[in-house]
């Protein structure tokens, strides 16, 4: 460790130490309020849009060119509208814990107006039959987690890296609950 850094330590904790009680209950509530605000707009979120992930991140090349890897796209998922083909939508399968974004190449109606429907990655040569639950050949509404309103590209590149890098994701994570805690007004 050099000089520096250790300076930078010392400086660190003569600063909490400093703190009188008051004034660090006073920051940890703030830092309290921050994560709670943040829970809250997403929930917010959830019930505009319809959607229990109303944001995500594309995490492969499946849909390029119309979605990069890393773009963050914002779904809404309204009961009432009908799935049409060339829609892109998110979808969960049953066995597997992250959603995939994919387009409807196929919609199958049936005479009771129940609709299944197939889905295929732009990028990909076959359709996703072979990503599906076992023996489950087509997706129905319940399957959808959102479709795609909006992306901002390459906005989410910041959590692939966290997910691939986890010292990243505690280092700004700590790095950030000191500047809450430490920042004074």
């Amino acid at each position: 460790m050099g000089v520096a850094e250790a300076l930078s330590i010392d400086s660190l904790l003569n600063d909490v130490q400093r703190m009188d009680k008051r004034q660090f209950l006073y920051q940890f509530l703030s830092f309290g309020m921050i994560v709670s605000s943040a829970l809250m707009i997403w929930k917010g979120l959830m019930v505009v849009t319809g959607s229990e992930s109303p944001i995500v991140v594309v995490l492969s090349g499946s849909m390029e060119p119309a979605f990069h890897r890393g773009d963050l796209l914002v779904l809404t998922n309204y009961r009432e509208e009908p799935v049409r083909v060339g829609e892109i939508v998110v979808f969960k399968v049953e066995g597997r814990d992250i959603p995939i974004v994919h387009r409807v190449i196929k919609l199958h109606e049936k005479n009771n107006g129940t609709v299944k429907f197939l889905t295929k990655g732009d990028n990909n040569s076959v359709d996703d039959r072979g990503l599906y639950a076992p023996g489950q050949l087509w997706l129905t509404k319940k399957d959808i987690v959102g479709r795609a309103r909006g992306f901002l590209p390459f906005v989410g590149m910041i959590t692939i890296y966290m997910n691939e890098y986890p010292n990243l994701k505690y280092a700004i994570l700590g790095i950030l609950a000191l500047y809450v805690l430490l920042h004074r007004e």
